[in-house]
């Protein structure tokens, strides 16, 4: 991270002394070398353990990724970096629309069988990230599960969480796949719309789509890191992580 970055992360990270009462000795390592250590794993798809000599051990940097984790703070860390990103475009810093989209990656061996899946449009073994995110293309939450899920009875829980994070969620934009009781069941349940953004008549070859680029670019940038591009993560919630440390990285960078 340049000065300027970790100036705006640093204070919405938990306190120093965030792990008191877990036991063992006090690190010795600062955050800013655990989050440069965390952001060089995301960039760069390397092993935990291939961690340069230069970055602090890699388990006190695992260890701190999942904690941070567990405790929701790269959840909170990402919504502060979104609200002052939207609030520097002139923007409020809760949307009122978004859109939703999903993409399958293919998983390492290292992804068990229970949490993996095919999908057989795509012909990707693996695990398959559903995401949601504002007008600008930041993302606002993320879920992962088998690639064998469809786009309509998964988007149930991504909405679940979009209304939880985003209360001011009014509209959404998504494609083909979210059709059915999904439109009724969500405007009923959460008072939110989907507005379906179909293929043009006759399109062929790639077109973009008023709406539904956004969300597309967002899935290229996500890409853009090697860790998310293939899934290497054992659990689900941690790739969950990747791709919102991926998106942190990216939204900070703006911001400077």
């Amino acid at each position: 991270m340049s000065e300027a970055q970790w100036a705006i992360i640093e204070p919405l990270l938990p306190t120093p002394g965030w792990l008191a009462g877990r036991g063992g000795r006090r690190t010795k390592h600062c955050r800013r070398e655990i989050v440069d250590a965390i952001l060089y794993v995301v960039d760069n798809g390397i092993k935990w353990r291939a961690l340069p000599a230069d970055f602090p051990p890699w388990s006190t940097v695992y260890n701190h990724f999942a904690a941070w984790e567990s405790v929701g703070a790269t959840q909170a860390l990402l919504d502060a970096l979104r609200d002052r990103a939207r609030l520097s475009q002139g923007r409020r810093a809760g949307p009122s629309a978004g859109s939703i989209d999903s993409a399958s990656v293919k998983a390492a061996e290292t992804v068990s069988a229970e949490s993996r899946g095919f999908d057989a449009g795509k012909k990707i073994n693996g695990r398959k990230r559903h995401i949601a995110v504002d007008t600008l293309g930041l993302l606002i939450c993320v879920l992962v599960t088998g690639a064998e899920a469809q786009d309509r009875v998964a988007a149930r829980n991504l909405l679940a969480r979009l209304r939880y994070l985003c209360p001011s969620i009014r509209l959404v934009w998504a494609d083909s796949g979210y059709t059915g009781t999904l439109i009724d069941w969500t405007k009923s349940l959460f008072g939110i719309s989907i507005e379906i953004v179909s293929k043009l008549a006759g399109q062929v070859g790639f077109v973009v789509l008023p709406r539904r680029w956004v969300v597309e670019r967002t899935l290229a940038w996500i890409n853009q890191h090697r860790r998310c591009v293939r899934d290497y993560e054992r659990r689900p919630e941690h790739h969950e992580a990747m791709v919102r440390w991926a998106m942190i990285h990216t939204i900070s960078k703006r911001l400077t």
